[in-house]
């Protein structure tokens, strides 16, 4: 198969997605690599000729490589995650409210433009976490004690829409827990959690490290695929006081901590090139299942990753 892959800047020297990148060439497969923010695309040109069974994305939250990847969409070509699912989850405001929608356990959310605009909310809802719409990977996420403290700039975040920024935050009541998060990632329908130290609690020392999937964490996190129409995801849960609660869903996160990652996610992408457009799950499909994840073939491994690895 013949496969381009959207990389941004900051994915540079990630391992996911490069390592999956040689894992795919060493498979025999043709990987054309495009670098959205440093390099020319002949987009016009890579588009009409079709010559691609699957444009895959890795980019970041605004990232110019979401515009590429709907361009490549809109003339029926596949993509990997399906392109209607990306932008449903990369702004957290609207995936707050399709999933509250769909019956999900997820905070109650509100938005601004400044974090002083959350002061409005009772008092009795505080702490809230506060936290950039088109965040990624953590950034600048804040939890905010009281709402005279919404204006200290710790509550505005590395964008600080106070001083005429027009980037969107949204604010969710803080939800008690243990200072670990749930990290559940679904590879094409097989689900693994993992744990790791919260954003919001770095003092408590967590060792990351893949952990047992309860029946109604899987049945979360596989709704999440269903609802959001998305194959590769990872979905991050809290464990509170009154059951597991979404915080955070990702299209094509990092996979850390699943077993043989680069050889299974490989494995997904080739799947869903070779379904086609109509790879994604759409809404009212039957929910995946967790189920025991067969061996797959284990090449060769490279003496070192592309770009450098982790």
């Amino acid at each position: 198969m013949r496969l381009c892959f959207l990389v941004e800047e900051q994915y540079r020297h990630d391992g996911m997605p490069l390592d999956v990148i040689r894992q795919l060439g060493a498979w025999g497969h043709q990987v054309d690599v495009r670098w959205p923010g440093r390099s020319l695309i002949s987009l016009s040109e890579e588009i009409r000729a079709g010559s691609h069974d699957a444009w895959v994305l890795k980019t970041v939250s605004g990232g110019p490589g979401l515009t590429l990847l709907e361009a490549a969409a809109s003339a029926g070509l596949t993509t990997v995650n399906d392109v209607r699912a990306i932008r449903g989850v990369r702004d957290k405001a609207l995936a707050a409210v399709i999933a509250r929608d769909a019956g999900l356990p997820v905070p109650v959310t509100y938005a601004a433009a400044r974090a002083e605009e959350f002061a409005e909310i009772p008092a009795a809802q505080f702490p809230l976490v506060v936290k950039p719409a088109d965040g990624s990977s953590g950034r600048a996420v804040r939890l905010v004690a009281s709402p005279e403290r919404l204006r200290e700039p710790s509550a505005r975040g590395a964008a600080a829409p106070d001083e005429g920024g027009d980037g969107l935050l949204i604010a969710q009541p803080y939800v008690p827990n243990s200072g670990t998060d749930l990290k559940v990632y679904s590879v094409a329908g097989e689900l693994y959690a993992t744990e790791r130290c919260s954003p919001l609690h770095p003092a408590h020392a967590v060792r990351e490290r893949q952990v047992p999937l309860t029946a109604e964490v899987a049945r979360i996190a596989a709704r999440i695929g269903e609802v959001f129409g998305l194959d590769l995801y990872g979905v991050d849960i809290l464990l509170g006081p009154d059951g597991p609660v979404v915080v955070d869903i990702n299209d094509f996160p990092s996979f850390r901590q699943v077993p043989d990652a680069v050889a299974r996610v490989s494995a997904a992408v080739l799947e869903l090139a070779r379904r086609g457009p109509a790879a994604g799950r759409t809404a009212g499909a039957a929910a995946p299942t967790p189920r025991t994840v067969p061996a797959l073939p284990r090449p060769a491994r490279p003496t070192a990753p592309i770009g450098g690895g982790r």
